[in-house]
C-alpha cells in the first residue's frame, strides 16, 4: 500500500495500489479540480509528481495531448485523474494555479 505525501501540506494519505492519484487527494481532503470528472478533457488536476515517478501508471495519449494545452508542464507533470498508483510511496505538489 503506497503512502502519497502532498505538497505543500505535507499531508500523508495511505492509498489503495491500482487506484487514482486523484482520489487519494481528494480522500486527503485537498481541495483539487476536476472539472470533467477525470476524463483527461479539463487539465485542471495537474500536479507535479516530485518522487515515485515511475511508480505510476505510464502515460496514456490522452494524457499527454492534455498536458500539451496546459501551462506550466514540465518533466514531472501529471494529471491525478490519470495516474495511478503503484507498490511505491509517491510525492506530489499540488499547484497554485487553476480551478
Amino acid at each position: 500500500m503506497p503512502t502519497v505525501t502532498i505538497q505543500p501540506s505535507g499531508k500523508t494519505i495511505d492509498a489503495e495500489t491500482g487506484s487514482r492519484l486523484l482520489d487519494a487527494l481528494l480522500a486527503a481532503g485537498e481541495k483539487i479540480v476536476s472539472k470533467c470528472g477525470g476524463e483527461s478533457k479539463c487539465g485542471e488536476c495537474h500536479v507535479f509528481v516530485q518522487e515515485g515517478r515511475k511508480s505510476l501508471s505510464k502515460m496514456q495519449r490522452v494524457e499527454n495531448e492534455t498536458l500539451d494545452t496546459v501551462v506550466g508542464v514540465g518533466s514531472k507533470s501529471r494529471l491525478a485523474c490519470q495516474s495511478l498508483l503503484g507498490t511505491e510511496n509517491v510525492t506530489v505538489e499540488l499547484l497554485g494555479f487553476g480551478s
